[in-house]
């Protein structure tokens, strides 16, 4: 096939400008000449576009030296670095061959933690490898194994510790020992395959997440100094907390604004920016760009939403790159309980009804045998019909309805039925379920009639949250002493000292 025939280019450059150009689904085998490491001679590179099932495009690199005998092997993402972390969980058990044979990319930016055996491979290691699960275990081991002779002349005492250290690893690696599988990528570029996919794994938990200052500076953003020393600055006025007069809490002001924006506390915005102005009125301030972190506009404006609560609309644009966000943030307290919210779609109206799922909601479809764990999409706003081609469009890009030689027929036909029921819902030929579960009662699905209690498709249950929610939601270490005593100060300071 004129696929699979070879094209030599003359340097890399060559091979990125070849590849951009190429059809995406007929990416030829591209091989350039490059120097080995080893002997210093020239060894020939070969360069493969592809796309990895239920995952994203890669591009394959393979270096082989015909003087030495010199192979390596490496993946490289050929797409952008992704909005936010991603960080996978896998519970490993005993006694189960299939969890091993998992497919693991880990990319050059990823870390890998067992944290039964205390046991880290580093971005450096393995860095833009394409294994499995026992792959990876395999390759450390023979990593480790490598100089331990050496390293027992040397160091009789460390190399029996490495001895005793291989053992258990070794372990893990046969199956003989559970432990757990943790992969966690700041770049969002790495994954454990879910062979249950598009249904929840049992076994897999995916988070993703915001990333730290320093983190964008390991990938290449450009990051404000200032920021990379926040985070020590704030533990060092946590230490100091007693020695230092801390300002009343909720105070207004400027400061008491720009405070509260970096801290992404909501109730605080709301209070310090908006107490003197309408609720309409549009507020803006400077920001850094997520893509390109050039400076930015961001705009924001608190509005009541019938039925629901007060909520906070962000919205930035950047004129250097295009990059556009939106987020809605829940003001106000922190509810008691969580919400679970039930709507039955019956008909070809309820597509339109508005729907604001926040990024601690989880979303369901029983007839799908869908469920999407919190954190997937963001905080968006939406409707019914939108939320749904949102879910699409991200099960497209994630997991991926483009399929490689790699995937078996049964999978392949899986994905596939898997579409059309997708489509088949927004056709409304048959009724359906969408279940929001938010454990912060931040989410809302907007009634069709003009009293809520009238709507009787639409169902509001309200849930105790369990210790495992509120310790995922970081309630559970919430400590509000300090903030209760500056408020019980200020408010004796006031009754103290009355106007006249």
């Amino acid at each position: 096939m004129e696929s699979n025939k070879e094209k030599i280019v003359d340097d890399v450059g060559s091979v990125v400008e070849a590849i951009s150009a190429d059809d995406d689904n007929a990416a030829p085998l591209y091989q350039v000449e490059s120097l080995c490491m080893r002997c210093t001679q020239n060894g020939i590179t070969r360069f493969l576009l592809t796309s990895i099932p239920h995952f994203r495009k890669v591009l394959l690199s393979a270096f082989e030296c015909p003087h030495c005998g010199e192979r390596n092997n490496e993946v490289q993402f050929a797409g952008e670095i992704q909005p936010k972390g991603c960080h996978y969980h896998l519970e490993v058990q005993p006694g189960d061959p299939k969890l091993f044979s998992r497919q693991v990319v880990k990319s050059e930016s990823a870390t890998i933690k067992i944290p039964e055996l205390d046991f880290e491979i580093p971005p450096e290691a393995q860095r833009g490898s394409l294994s499995t699960v026992e792959g990876i275990l395999v390759r450390a081991i023979d990593g480790l194994q490598a100089l331990q002779e050496e390293r027992k002349k040397v160091d009789p005492q460390t190399g029996e510790a490495i001895d005793q250290f291989l053992l258990k690893l070794r372990a893990c690696a046969t199956g003989e020992s559970p432990f757990t599988f943790i992969l966690d990528d700041p770049a969002g570029n790495s994954f454990i395959e879910n062979p249950f996919a598009p249904s929840p794994d049992p076994s897999l938990s995916i988070k993703f997440y915001d990333r730290t200052p320093e983190q964008q500076a390991s990938l290449g953003y450009l990051v404000d100094p200032s920021q990379l020393n926040a985070d020590a600055a704030m533990e060092e006025t946590s230490n100091d907390v007693d020695q230092i007069r801390r300002q009343p809490h909720g105070s207004v002001g400027a400061a008491a604004g720009q405070k509260a924006i970096a801290q992404s506390n909501s109730a605080e915005i709301a209070e310090a920016l908006f107490r003197y102005s309408a609720p309409e009125e549009v507020m803006t301030f400077p920001s850094t760009c997520g893509a390109c972190a050039a400076r930015s506009e961001t705009r924001m404006f608190v509005t009541r939403i019938p039925y629901f609560q007060e909520v906070i609309v962000m919205a930035s644009t950047c004129d250097a790159c295009g990059y556009r966000n939106s987020e809605l943030k829940p003001g106000g307290a922190i509810p008691d309980k969580g919400k679970r919210i039930t709507l039955s779609v019956k008909n070809i109206n309820d597509l339109s009804r508005d729907v604001i799922k926040s990024d601690t909601a989880s979303v369901k479809v029983p007839e799908l045998d869908l469920e999407l764990a919190s954190g997937t999409l963001g905080g968006v706003v939406t409707t019914v019909e939108g939320l749904i081609t949102k879910i699409s469009e991200s099960l497209e890009r994630v997991h991926g309805f483009t399929f490689g030689d790699s995937l078996d027929e049964c999978k392949k036909n899986k994905w596939l039925d898997f579409k059309a029921r997708l489509k088949k819902i927004l056709s409304m030929t048959e009724p359906w379920t969408l279940i929001l579960d938010d454990a912060l009662a931040n989410s809302f699905i907007a009634p069709a009639t003009d009293d809520i209690k009238d709507d009787h498709q639409l169902i509001f249950e309200k849930y105790e949250r369990s210790w495992e929610q509120n310790e995922e939601l970081g309630l559970n270490d919430i400590d509000t002493s300090s903030a209760d005593a500056a408020y019980n100060s200020t408010g004796v300071t006031s009754n103290e000292n009355p106007q006249e």
